[in-house]
């Protein structure tokens, strides 16, 4: 069996089949990672999810930003946007069975064979990958629970910046999400920042990649994340740290890495 871990999808279904006919995937024997943000931007959110669903493998799937951003629209919790792509998966008849699919996801996976943590956007200097599990966990309980649609309700809205381990309520599971769903830039004290979007050296003074806070709590650890396509096509950024979101729905490729090897694929983006 191999793994590969695949970038962000963002609903472009048909790339997604090309970048695994590239890569000659078994469906029955080999296993996809997903960094998140499956649906979204892209035209077929509905068949991507339908195709994760129906695996005969089981994916390892965590949760973006944009997923959850569907579920608080589907529950009820949150609008449409002008630049949202998600109507054909609300208005879809299978609609309940796939949100319900998708609100079992974890926010983080740690894989102790592979010695890796999989996630959307990264950690806050303060915690190791063991830690970010340890939180999330508190996320996906509610998300799972009879409450969700209550958490989703206050997943927005005026946000705590900054870790401590006091916090409570919203404002704890609402920083619990921003941080391993939105995080690119923060300070060296480890607070959020969400304004800045863009590549590496274009942010304001006092502000630094996540991953090259010093001393941070994972900086030994094996970390497969995405969401930053502006991070460019630079996908094995040091030996432990992997960036898969590669900006397939902003012109570039989509991308998939054998985990074992390390190896790449990629297709490029079909629109001009």
């Amino acid at each position: 069996m191999s793994v590969y871990v695949v970038g962000d999808i963002q609903g472009c279904f048909q790339s997604l089949i090309e970048l695994l006919d590239l890569i000659q995937f078994r469906p029955r024997t080999d296993q996809l990672w997903c960094v998140g943000d499956l649906v979204n931007r892209g035209p077929d959110s509905l068949l991507v999810l339908r195709f994760l669903l129906d695996l005969p493998n089981p994916p390892v799937v965590v949760l973006g930003n944009h997923d959850l951003h569907l579920l608080a629209i589907y529950y009820g919790q949150a609008s449409l946007q002008a630049s949202d792509t998600l109507q054909a998966v609300l208005e879809a008849p299978d609609s309940e069975l796939l949100c319900d699919w998708l609100r079992q996801q974890p926010l983080v996976h740690l894989d102790q064979h592979y010695e890796c943590t999989l996630l959307h956007a990264g950690l806050p200097p303060q915690w190791t990958s063991l830690k970010a599990k340890q939180y999330a966990s508190e996320v996906e309980t509610i998300l799972r629970s009879e409450q969700y649609k209550n958490f989703l309700a206050h997943m927005y809205g005026s946000t705590s910046y900054q870790w401590s381990e006091q916090l409570t309520g919203w404002k704890r599971l609402r920083f619990i999400v921003n941080a391993l769903t939105r995080i690119r830039f923060c300070t060296l004290d480890g607070k959020l920042n969400f304004s800045h979007k863009g590549p590496l050296g274009s942010q304001a003074e006092g502000l630094y990649p996540w991953f090259q806070i010093p001393e941070r709590a994972s900086a030994a650890e094996k970390i497969l994340f995405g969401h930053w396509a502006a991070l460019g096509e630079q996908v094995i950024i040091s030996t432990n740290l992997f960036a898969l979101d590669t900006g397939y729905v902003w012109g570039r490729q989509l991308t998939a890495m054998r985990l074992e090897d390390q190896k790449l694929f990629r297709v490029k983006c079909w629109v001009k």
